[in-house]
């Protein structure tokens, strides 16, 4: 299926947008779908909810950082592959360059992080995600059936909370889904705007398994250490479920066990990490920095964020045309209701543990996060104006107290 697309949108917009997203979306993988829902659903409506909905399901299907993969999508569709390449560059770059000054820093000062200005911008991210989830639930609420199964899901995630329980419980919701609803012709959703066909599909996902198994290969009848560290972090990022935090022990195994970097290290471009807005995986910018093995600083920052980025990008363009062809299909369809539930759920879940039990511990917290949420819903203030406002907040509690 090939579309004869002229693309609504050019690169440069959408490279714009996504690094304004870059630049103040603290919080996160869920608090960054919440953050795209609201940009390109709520405010710009370049997909339906469901759209959006049916891609972020499908993310979650696939290794790699869920919120990178729907931002790439959303890129592909309003400006071909250039759009799907801007959306990625202005998301991550940001907090990339950020990481890799870090460790180029690390050893000519003691980098200091204020923690008050950490935690407004984690209640910030309470507020929004809070937002988000509740938005999706009324405008995705089909009946009491589905009200059921989101709930379902939350309970099922707090225990078993792990990836293979996100897998998982979106399989099952996805066959009960089969069974308990009836699917209109208005529940089917709009026609995504691909410009990829399904050979072109093929090829990608035959690139995507060709370097999983080539690189190492390469990297040791070279005897290449740049290789060596490329093969490494493209299989971190091919393989790991579940995105975010997930990520962690894949790589300090590739990284740590290998003696390429320290656990000190290790643990200390984590905790920058969490510091930095934009996705998680950019840890490996960092990595790439103070690595021993093969290129380091900018270099070496670059090729490992290329690397562990590379199959997420592969992939999202060659699975997009059959998750379309399948999507048109009615009982298909009923899975999806299923699906999206399991979704709304995953959020829910997520909202609460870690975004709410990480970051609301009294009274105060509690009253901070209230206020943003008031300021989001009745003042209608813009998220990245929240994440400002909270940060400049979290600063003039250092100086005043």
């Amino acid at each position: 299926m090939t579309h004869n697309l002229v693309y609504s949108r050019s690169p440069w917009t959408v490279f714009l947008l996504f690094l304004r997203l870059g630049l103040t979306s603290f919080g996160g993988p869920t608090a960054h779908l919440s953050y795209f829902y609201d940009e390109f659903v709520t405010r710009r409506r370049w997909l339906t909810s469901q759209n959006y909905v049916d891609l972020v399901a499908l993310c979650q299907f696939l290794p790699g950082p869920a919120s990178s993969q729907v931002g790439m999508a959303i890129g592909l569709f309003q400006s071909g592959y250039t759009g799907a390449l801007a959306a990625w560059l202005g998301f991550t770059l940001p907090s990339a360059f950020v990481l890799i000054l870090f460790a180029l820093g690390l050893s000519y000062y003691e980098a200091e992080i204020s923690m008050n200005v950490l935690h407004a911008l984690r209640i910030a991210a309470v507020a929004i995600v809070a937002q988000a989830v509740w938005t999706m639930f009324r405008k995705l609420y089909v009946n009491i059936r589905w009200a059921i199964l989101v709930t379902s899901t939350t309970c099922f995630i707090f225990y078993v909370p792990s990836a293979l329980g996100q897998a998982s419980i979106i399989i099952i919701a996805a066959l009960i889904g089969l069974f308990i609803f009836n699917p209109s012709q208005k529940t089917v959703a709009e026609t995504l705007p691909l410009s990829i066909s399904v050979r072109a599909a093929s090829l990608w996902l035959a690139l995507f398994l060709a370097l999983l198994i080539v690189l190492p290969l390469l990297a040791t009848t070279l005897s290449n250490q740049s290789l060596s560290v490329a093969a490494a972090f493209y299989r971190t990022g091919a393989l790991v479920f579940g995105g975010g935090h997930v990520i962690l022990p894949l790589l300090q195994t590739e990284v740590v066990s290998s003696g390429w970097v320290s656990n000190e290290l290790f643990l200390t471009g984590y905790g920058a990490t969490q510091a930095v807005p934009g996705p998680l995986f950019t840890f490996a910018a960092f990595l790439g920095a103070v690595i021993n093995q093969g290129p380091s600083g900018w270099p070496g920052g670059m090729l490992c964020l290329l690397a562990i980025f590379a199959p997420s990008f592969l992939l999202i363009l060659g699975a997009l045309p059959f998750w379309e062809i399948l999507r048109r299909n009615m009982r298909i369809q009923a899975a999806f209701l299923g699906i999206n539930a399991a979704v709304v759920g995953l959020l829910l879940a997520a909202f609460y543990q870690p975004v709410w039990i990480s970051t609301i511990h009294n009274l105060q917290d509690l009253a901070l996060a209230f206020f943003a949420l008031s300021a989001l819903v009745y003042w209608r203030l813009p998220a990245w104006l929240l994440v400002v406002g909270s940060g400049t907040i979290g600063w003039l509690f250092d100086v005043i107290l």
